[in-house]
């Protein structure tokens, strides 16, 4: 079909064109998105109302569960009514604000994670002065820059992408709007903008990465420096839940925008971008859960509360 011939709009092939596995796969990924949807709640609002949880670590913990809520919202409802639906047309419109959304809640994402690398190594390495450095000012100062960071970014890129002429197939063979299954349809010589594209991918994946890495060097070389094996063990609780959440995001993600295009296959990239806007949004709550004697208590005390109303 050519896009002239479907009008202002995009088809999402899916994940598969197996029709017996559509319901199956239905199934599958409804269970995913309401784990996903309870597990990230649950974190959300006992950050909100335990007081215990009334700290920095937590505040980003909260804006983190609040942004995988989106993340899994903005393709999980539109992936689970194409696989029971043979109407799988997706707007020109609603593919640019997918597109949007997407591209603003993962460069946002990447710089929050950074936010909490930073507020890790304060709590490790400066702990005496902790609140005094990481305060609400500072907290709120940190968060906004990640969202303003992410949203010149989603619109920089989303507008280079609908500004270029789709004059060929409307078939997209991926399960949500990015961006370079849709620069496949462009009838236009794309090399100028996937070069842009990359040096925009390394800056927005690789800065926050690199202050992540700068803060658990120093982080590290406190831990060595300390003489008590309590210390490293509060150490190494505080930091492990988020080092294991920043390897599950920028790793696929990574893999998917840095890779040489060489490297790329459908089956991997659609593999890898399952990885990083369904499963870790999943995961995080079930992370952050595992070891975390304050979030456990938090859950109990809240259990209890709603069982003695």
């Amino acid at each position: 079909m050519n896009f002239t011939e479907g009008g202002n709009e995009f088809v999402l092939w899916g994940l598969s064109n197996y029709p017996d596995l559509q319901v199956l796969l239905f199934i599958v990924f409804l269970l995913v998105y309401i784990i996903t949807m309870l597990g990230n709640m649950l974190i959300f609002i006992m950050a909100m109302v335990d007081p215990s949880l009334h700290t920095p670590m937590y505040f980003f913990l909260k804006l983190l569960s609040f942004m995988d809520i989106c993340y899994s919202s903005v393709t999980l409802p539109k992936m689970l009514v194409n696989f029971l639906s043979e109407d799988k047309r997706i707007s020109y419109a609603g593919c640019a604000t997918q597109m949007f959304f997407l591209i603003f809640l993962g460069a946002s994402e990447c710089f929050l994670l950074a936010a909490m690398a930073y507020d890790r190594y304060v709590a490790i390495c400066k702990p005496l002065r902790y609140m005094a450095i990481m305060n609400k000012k500072v907290c709120l100062s940190l968060t906004v820059f990640s969202w303003f960071i992410g949203n010149m970014v989603s619109l920089v890129q989303t507008a280079w992408v609908f500004t270029l002429p789709f004059c060929g197939s409307n078939q997209i063979n991926y399960f949500f709007c990015d961006i370079p299954p849709l620069i496949k349809l462009s009838c236009t010589d794309t090399s100028l903008y996937e070069m842009q594209l990359f040096i925009a991918t390394v800056l927005v994946i690789c800065t926050p990465f690199s202050l992540i890495l700068v803060s658990y060097c120093l982080i590290l070389s406190n831990i060595l420096k300390m003489a008590s094996s309590d210390g490293l063990q509060k150490a190494f609780s505080i930091c492990s839940s988020h080092i294991l959440v920043v390897s599950l995001y920028y790793g696929s993600s990574s893999l998917i925008y840095l890779r040489p295009k060489s490297l790329h296959t459908q089956y991997n990239n659609k593999f890898l971008a399952l990885t990083y806007t369904t499963i870790t949004p999943m995961l995080n709550p079930i992370i952050y859960s595992l070891r975390n004697k304050e979030v456990n208590g938090a859950i109990r005390r809240l259990v209890r509360k709603t069982m003695n109303r």
